[in-house]
Formats: structure tokens, sequence, C-alpha cells
């Protein structure tokens, strides 16, 4: 079972270079919406009406998927099919002998993907112990939206929602965004929301605006870190540490915004040693090469050195 990330889908489909069969799912609904629309863009815009299929999961069935993507493109390399609500007929509320039958359809093409076509499968939880879920699961490039484990993919879902609503946020007013909120995805969107009321009618959202909505006491705790590792505080620096993962900030989150520190706020001469220090202990945490909060503490008092 592959597995992709949004960016690294979105990077797939402009380079043209498509796996035959993917899952789109997630909480996100926007994201979803965009890499769907994505996928239909890849198709050149006037050769669509032959080449692309949008079809609706409530409204059509397993067998009329696979019928479409067996269909050979028209003066094309690719056609693309679209399932939006794909659950619908993945897992119908009511098996009949039809949708039985659909079913054993779909699961011979999942063996057999036809190298002319691009399914995209839009769907919300699938249950993976039904034995058609298990296998499109096993065979399909997977993209969970919605899903923000560090500073960065923070602030790319700040900055790609705002754009959705037709406004632009500048650069410092994402990272701060996102800094503030953490990787809570459901914090973030409710902030986010909040955000866009209070910069209704604004082409731009700034800095200024964040901290509207944020509030002076919401940022403190986010930057006391970087400040003291900015000025070699050790004991400062330890103590906001402390603060941020028992405010429930996640590590992957803290260690994004350490990185984001040392790449912006530290003086030329500490800067290699740093870089150094934020991978090994990127490595520490992704391979659980010991307790977070130590490998953490760890990292700033290197990094205030």
């Amino acid at each position: 079972m592959p597995r992709c990330t949004p960016t690294e889908t979105l990077a797939q489909i402009r380079a043209g270079d498509l796996d035959r069969v993917y899952l789109i799912t997630g909480d996100d609904e926007v994201e979803k919406s965009e890499i769907a629309d994505a996928f239909e863009a890849s198709v050149d815009e006037g050769m669509r009406a032959f080449n692309i299929d949008r079809l609706d999961g409530g409204e059509t069935s397993l067998g009329r998927i696979v019928e479409a993507a067996r269909t050979f493109p028209m003066m094309a390399q690719r056609r693309v099919i679209i399932v939006l609500r794909a659950e619908r007929c993945l897992a119908p509320s009511r098996e009949t002998r039809a949708s039985t039958a659909h079913g054993e359809l779909f699961e011979a093409y999942l063996a057999e993907p036809e190298p002319h076509a691009c399914l995209v499968l839009v769907a919300n939880a699938l249950d993976k112990r039904r034995r058609l879920t298990s296998r499109l699961h096993a065979v399909a490039t997977v993209v969970t939206c919605g899903v923000i484990e560090t500073l960065a993919d923070a602030e790319q879902w700040v900055r790609r929602r705002v754009n959705a609503e037709g406004q632009s946020i500048s650069s410092a007013g994402a990272r701060l965004m996102a800094a503030t909120t953490g990787p809570n995805i459901n914090r973030l969107r409710g902030d986010l929301e909040r955000l866009l009321l209070f910069s209704s009618g604004q082409s731009s959202i700034g800095v200024d605006d964040v901290l509207a909505i944020a509030g002076p006491s919401a940022v403190h705790d986010d930057w006391a870190v970087a400040n003291a590792i900015e000025r070699r505080q050790v004991g400062r620096a330890l103590r906001a540490l402390a603060q941020t993962l028992e405010a429930g900030a996640a590590p992957y989150m803290v260690l994004g915004q350490l990185a984001w520190v040392v790449r912006t706020r530290l003086p030329a001469d500490r800067l290699v040693a740093a870089v150094e220090t934020v991978f090994r202990t990127d490595l520490a945490l992704k391979s659980s090469g010991g307790e977070s909060r130590v490998l953490l503490e760890r990292l700033v008092v290197e990094l205030c050195r």
C-alpha cells in the first residue's frame, strides 16, 4: 500500500507521473476537493469531455466505474475517472445480488488495473475489515488529507485554505497562525474560520490580523523557546519548552518550530552545528530513539551552546 502526502500527490500530477489507482481520504474536505480538481486539470482542457469521467458514488455503481476505466482514451495518453463520495458504492448500506456482482468486477479490476486509466476514489473513512476495502488499500496509492505533523504542514494548510477563500496571507502571518495553533486540525480549522471572519473584506491577511485573533498570551509561550535559544538562555528555554509540551503541543510541531529558529534566527557561526543537531533529533524521534521530551530538552540545550 503506497502512501503519498497531498503535496507529493500534487507534484506527481504536475509531473504527469500518475499511478493507476488512488484513494483520497481524510478529514479535510477542501483539500480532497483540491486534489480531485488537480487530477481533472491534468487532462488537456480541450479533451476533458472525452477523457474525464466525474462520478458520484451515491449515484453510480462499481460496475459503471470499471466500465469507465476500461474505456480507451480518445486522442490522449490517459483517461481519468474521479469518483466522489466513493464510500457509497464501495460500502453500500444494503447488499444486493447486483452490488455483490459489481464488487467482484471491481476486485478483478484492482488485480490488474488498466495502464491507460487513472482511477481516483475520493472517500470518507472506510471499514478496512471489509474484503473489498482491504484489497483497495493494498493496491491503491493512499493520500490522507488533513494530517498535520509539522509546522511546515500547518503553514501550507493555512495558505491553501486562505487562498481557497479568495484571500492571501503573508508568510509571517501563515507561520504565526500555524505556530500559535499547533497540529490539531480541528483547532486549526476553527481558528482559521475566526481569522477569515475577522479579516472579511480584506484582500490580504497579515501578522496583526493573526495577533488580533490569537491574542498576545497565546503567542508568548509559542515563541518563548525560540527567543531563549537565540539569547543562549538555557534555563529559560527549558522552562518554556516544558510549558509548551504540558500545554499539549506535539513533539514534531515543537521540532518544526526549533528547525525554523535554526534556519532563520541563528547566526552563521552557530548554523552548521545546529542543523546537524536538529537532524539527529528528527531521526531519533522518527525511530523512537528515546523519550520525545528528553530528546527535545537535549536539543534545546545543544542549540543554546
